[in-house]
């Protein structure tokens, strides 16, 4: 018999970023994973800038994103800091 494994990557609790889907044992939302690569970030290299997710767990995100776009770019929305709020030197555009 085969062992059975768990496949569910992300989670949510209202406890943790009032219910925004989140990597399972972690408190890392699925949109830092996608800001990151959206920024160009390959998803190997992804776990170098967070050591304590799996490529695995990358790659579930990603597919989580590529299924709930509308609500992931929502989230990414809603926590982007206000260009009036960045250092002018930081600022891209």
């Amino acid at each position: 018999m085969e062992p059975v494994t768990d496949q569910t990557t992300y989670v949510r609790d209202d406890r943790i970023l009032s219910g925004e889907p989140i990597i399972k044992g972690t408190r890392t939302p699925v949109r830092a994973i996608v800001e990151s690569w959206r920024l160009g970030i390959p998803p190997e290299e992804i776990p170098h800038h967070l050591p304590h997710l799996t490529l695995a767990q990358v790659f579930a995100a990603l597919s989580y994103y590529c299924d709930h776009q509308a609500e992931i770019n929502g989230y990414i929305e809603r926590n982007r800091i206000p260009d009036e709020l960045l250092d002018p030197l930081t600022r891209q555009g």
